[in-house]
């Protein structure tokens, strides 16, 4: 049933963006790490809109923020915040190329990176560094990768 259905792949996807999110990496590359479940929930965002939405999104700020270990409900908001957009202009980012997709996309990314830094200065005293908006730019550059692999995977599973 939760494979006819598509619900089991669709969190099969949202937990391996979440543990691409916690995974190591080598420290030269860690800096570089793309914003995994932005990047997944983008996507699901302007491909299955009726399937996915804000509580959705909120399920995973909320579980994203038990991973990172930030105070609760900063990435909840600022997910929430950019799914907004995502979900409102769904039809119009769907018909964008890969390379207007992607910038989209850095703008989101970049949206929810200042929501968070703002977030985390308000309640916990957190310094501004440049490397912080890194993600921005490998988010970017990996989004059109993203977005094949998921559409295949959509369309493999049936996810609808």
């Amino acid at each position: 049933m939760w494979i006819k259905s598509g619900l089991f792949p669709l969190l099969l996807s949202y937990l391996v963006a979440l543990v691409l999110t916690v995974m190591p990496m080598p420290a030269v590359l860690e800096p570089w790490r793309p914003d995994w479940v932005s990047l997944v929930l983008i996507y699901w965002l302007i491909a299955i809109p009726h399937r996915v939405g804000f509580a959705t999104v909120l399920v995973m700020g909320l579980l994203t923020d038990i991973l990172m270990g930030s105070t609760f409900g900063i990435y909840a908001t600022a997910l929430v915040i950019i799914a907004y957009p995502a979900l409102r202009h769904f039809q119009r980012i769907r018909n964008y190329s890969l390379t207007q997709q992607a910038l989209v996309v850095a703008v989101l990314v970049l949206v929810k990176r200042i929501i968070v830094y703002e977030l985390e200065h308000l309640l916990n005293d957190a310094t501004f560094n440049l490397p912080y908006l890194y993600p921005v730019l490998s988010s970017a550059l990996i989004w059109p990768w993203i977005f094949l692999i998921l559409r295949r995977y959509r369309r493999r599973y049936l996810i609808r």
